[in-house]
């Protein structure tokens, strides 16, 4: 029986990093695949703004105009302009329809707002100052509507490093 018990273990623990690396190719095919596009960062409230290290972002295009008429998950569809600036163009509950110039990003609905996975930008201690004059949010995104936050950017288009 003690035999058995340590060959759960090591099948789940081999699952678990299997699944766990699966992950991160998902990942690093979107950084290295996906296309770069810049979404405008909304207001957030002063006060919650810096927390620790990171700092809470809010995006224009994850703005809710009418809760009732959308689902809990679905796609955002957005179109970018020659900068790489993305414009909201529609809510869809499905991949399809889509059109050749357009992107998908996935969100999923939260009591107070639209999440987009993408919420919180971590820094090294003490860089808030630097990142207080973000416009834009730098987004990879694949076919699918998955997406990682690659960076903030300032009002001229450069990454703030």
């Amino acid at each position: 029986m003690k035999k058995f018990k340590w060959i759960i273990i090591f099948i789940n623990l081999l699952l678990l990093l299997v699944l766990f690396n699966n992950s991160i190719v998902k990942k690093e095919a979107i950084l290295s695949e996906g296309k770069l596009i810049l979404l405008e960062l909304a207001p957030v409230d002063p006060r919650s703004l810096m927390q620790g290290d990171y700092m809470r972002l809010n995006y224009k295009i994850s703005e809710k105009n009418s809760v009732e008429s959308i689902s809990k998950r679905g796609f955002i569809v957005v179109k970018t302009n020659k900068e790489g600036i993305a414009e909201r163009i529609r809510i869809q509950p499905k991949k399809t329809p889509l059109n050749n110039d357009e992107f998908l990003i996935e969100y999923t609905l939260g009591n107070w707002n639209m999440n987009i996975g993408a919420e919180s930008f971590f820094f090294e201690e003490g860089q808030a100052e630097k990142y207080e004059k973000a416009k834009y949010g730098g987004l990879q995104v694949d076919g699918k509507g998955n997406s990682i936050l690659v960076g903030l950017y300032n009002e001229n288009l450069h990454k703030i490093e």
